[in-house]
């Protein structure tokens, strides 16, 4: 296993994304935790439960939305001793670059990020995954689970049908439908919880991680969510795994994903904190600003 540049002393905030919960980073945290960090995995509110509970009663996540699951994660961001690296798988990959731009965190890595607001043109693939919810208004209410069949070409497409079931068992809870409304509507809404300024020069670096056979979020998805930065000067990456699908984070091969997520956040993380300890003396576009496509 690499080492990091880091200090371990560092806090990690990992954000998991819909119809999951924080038990989907298990193997995150434990590697994360080996290597010597503070590793803080919290479930959106209400969700910090056993699977099993949500699934025989989602009633308490009916409503509930990005405004809260955003702020939730500001505090925890917040309460952290120093700015922590912040890590978001899905949903979770959109509300890291929400905090990211509220001038939260040391680094922030998105892991096949839902879209942010800004983002006009969604692959085939995202819309069948969400139009189950999207086309009946009244779900906006409520809180529905993934079939085993949709949650198998959602998030486990590269994994065999026994393989996707055991994941699907395991991971596989309720999610507030309104989420998905808020995210779907927000070209539509001068307020959307999903916007970011794309402008922002002074926000801590940020990674983009794509999946090449992701279905909810394809690497195109990515990449176009890459593109709208390209006219801020802070430190915006992108990295696609082609091989990946939507759950990346337990798939085969989960640990060079890690690996990569937390190298360079950590090495970005400290770079960061220095130039602010020195005053920004130097402006973003002299310490190299956006950085060119990883492949």
């Amino acid at each position: 296993m690499t080492n990091t540049p880091d200090s371990p002393t560092r806090d990690i905030v990992l954000i998991h994304g819909l119809w999951v919960t924080a038990l989907s980073w298990e193997h995150w945290i434990e590697r994360y935790t080996a290597r010597g960090y503070h590793v803080i995995a919290r479930g959106w509110p209400g969700m910090d439960v056993d699977p099993e509970q949500l699934r025989r009663d989602p009633s308490s996540l009916a409503g509930l939305g990005l405004n809260e699951i955003i702020d939730h994660f500001d505090h925890i961001a917040r309460a952290c001793d120093r700015p922590p690296i912040l890590i978001g798988h899905s949903f979770g990959g959109l509300i890291v670059q929400v905090l990211l731009d509220r001038g939260l965190g040391a680094a922030g890595v998105a892991i096949d990020p839902a879209p942010v607001k800004g983002m006009i043109k969604l692959p085939l693939s995202t819309l069948r995954v969400s139009f189950p919810a999207l086309r009946n208004p009244a779900n906006v209410h409520r809180a529905k689970a993934l079939s085993s069949d949709q949650f198998h070409y959602a998030f486990t497409n590269t994994l065999t049908r026994e393989e996707a079931d055991a994941v699907y068992d395991r991971y596989e809870v309720p999610g507030p439908d309104r989420v998905l409304f808020q995210a779907g509507l927000a070209n539509f809404n001068p307020h959307a919880p999903s916007r970011v300024d794309f402008r922002n020069d002074t926000r801590a670096p940020l990674l983009l991680i794509a999946g090449g056979k992701d279905h909810i979020a394809p690497a195109s998805l990515t990449r176009a969510n890459y593109e709208l930065y390209a006219k801020s000067k802070a430190v915006t990456d992108l990295k696609e795994f082609p091989d990946r699908s939507h759950f990346t984070i337990g798939e085969p091969g989960w640990e060079q994903v890690a690996d990569y997520a937390l190298n360079w956040a950590a090495t970005h993380a400290t770079a960061y904190d220095a130039e602010r300890a020195l005053g920004a003396a130097e402006s973003p576009s002299q310490r190299g600003g956006r950085a060119p496509y990883l492949a």
